[in-house]
């Protein structure tokens, strides 16, 4: 009697057992894909993290200093800032024999009279006027501008003018050719005029500018980041997509406005 009863059960058994092997080895692989993705995650939000703190921390000083100098500059006209101040002075510098005979002589000579090792600043002649081999240097020739006198037309030389930027001064000078002395015009900037010039980048050498490029790459590569440990942490597509369309919007509205 139990001979029957036995061989029932065991052919339920083994299918119990053959069902739960299948279901253990179904869903543990599973667990273990799953336990894969959020280590990976995991890993993926610590890196973003040390790349938005390392670049941060990068551009902490910088970026405070071209904050506050950049408020200051889109103030300055509402708020009467009187932060930034320029110092004028003017001097006659004696020009000795030989003259200079163009443009480019008078700029060569200014150099090395006041030792300016910066190059002189580009710029594009005035109506009327003609480029004459120096950079920012522009030259009148003889007649080409007479004046009206009397009646008659005068015969007008030629005059040239040179202007170098840095950043803690501002130097023009003029010549008219044949004269003894030249004309300096200098600009001397105060502490704030100095940090502004900096930040516009005027009279800056070539490692400022680097700088400043690292500083603004860093900005870049901090709102990628951003907007990444955003989806990664909050996973609110919505509310970025919402927060980064108002952003442009506002953009847009603010330089039409201004055309």
């Amino acid at each position: 009697m139990s001979t029957p009863l036995s061989g029932s059960l065991f052919p339920i058994a083994a299918g119990h057992v053959s069902l739960c092997t299948s279901f253990f080895v179904d869903i543990f692989p599973m667990q273990k894909s799953l336990a894969q993705q959020n280590a990976q995650r995991g890993r993926t939000l610590r890196l973003l993290r040390k790349i938005h703190g390392w670049l941060g921390l990068w551009g902490a000083v910088l970026g405070l200093l071209f904050g506050t100098t950049g408020f200051l500059l889109n103030h300055r006209a509402v708020m009467k800032i009187p932060a930034a101040q320029m110092e004028e002075s003017e001097i006659q510098l004696s020009v000795p024999q030989p003259y200079p005979q163009n443009a480019k002589a008078f700029t060569a000579f200014v150099q090395q009279a006041l030792d300016i090792q910066h190059d002189p600043l580009e710029r594009k002649p005035r109506k009327g006027e003609k480029d004459k081999g120096a950079q920012g240097s522009v030259m009148r020739e003889k007649g080409e501008h007479d004046a009206r006198f009397m009646g008659r037309d005068m015969s007008q030389p030629a005059k040239w003018e040179v202007e170098f930027r840095m950043p803690q001064m501002r130097i023009r000078a003029e010549y008219i050719a044949g004269n003894q002395f030249a004309t300096i015009h200098r600009e001397d900037a105060n502490a704030w005029a100095y940090i502004m010039n900096m930040h516009k980048g005027v009279g800056a050498n070539v490692a400022w500018v680097l700088l400043a490029d690292t500083i603004a790459g860093a900005m870049i590569v901090l709102s990628i980041t951003g907007v990444l440990l955003w989806t990664k942490m909050r996973q609110s597509r919505l509310v970025m997509a919402g927060l980064i369309s108002a952003s442009l919007v506002a953009t847009i509205w603010a330089a039409l406005g201004m055309l």
